[in-house]
């Protein structure tokens, strides 16, 4: 019934540039949109989210990334620039109602930062 998938990762050198999108059911388009990176050696950590046009970034990640749904609300956006070896990792999506329930989670895409 929900179905939630994101696109746009890859392998780019350090200071490049990516764009991760991800779509959800139009059910989701009230819920809180979400990015999270997950590695082999860390458990899954928030990137980004945005909760009614208030937007929250790690620290890590400020200043570079920026996060953003389009008009339907359906699509969120991660504007990823300058990108750091240490931003290596699998990118989920995820859209939850509320901050403390757990949501719907993409397949997650692929994010390599390497020379």
């Amino acid at each position: 019934q929900v179905q939630v998938v994101e696109s746009g990762g890859g392998s780019v050198q350090p200071g490049e540039s990516l764009t991760l999108s991800c779509t959800g059911s139009e059910s989701l388009s009230w819920y809180i949109a979400g990015w999270y990176r997950q590695s082999p050696a860390n458990d899954r950590v928030l990137v980004a989210n945005v909760d009614r046009g208030e937007v929250t970034y790690a620290d890590a990640v400020k200043g570079r990334f920026t996060i953003s749904r389009d008009s339907a609300k359906t699509t969120v956006r991660l504007q990823m620039n300058d990108l750091r070896p240490e931003d290596t990792g699998v990118y989920y999506c995820n859209f939850r109602r509320t901050k403390r329930t757990p949501g719907h989670w993409g397949q997650g895409t692929r994010v390599t930062v390497s020379s």
